[in-house]
């Protein structure tokens, strides 16, 4: 298993968002079935957290 950290978030994504989706270990402590109140959070009310994208440089 890969651990993905807040480091290797791709420009224009959300650290939380992505480590969520792609870490294991964010997940763990949940029953079945059973939802994580930080991510329904996230649904709710959106990602304050994103990371700002590049600009283009080719205009």
């Amino acid at each position: 298993m890969v651990t993905v950290s807040a480091t290797a978030t791709p420009p224009g994504e959300c650290p939380q968002c992505w480590q969520h989706a792609h870490d294991r270990r964010a997940h763990r402590q949940l029953g079945p079935r059973e939802d994580c109140p930080q991510c329904v959070d996230h649904m709710r009310n959106g990602c304050p957290n994103r990371v700002p994208k590049k600009t283009s440089g080719w205009w």
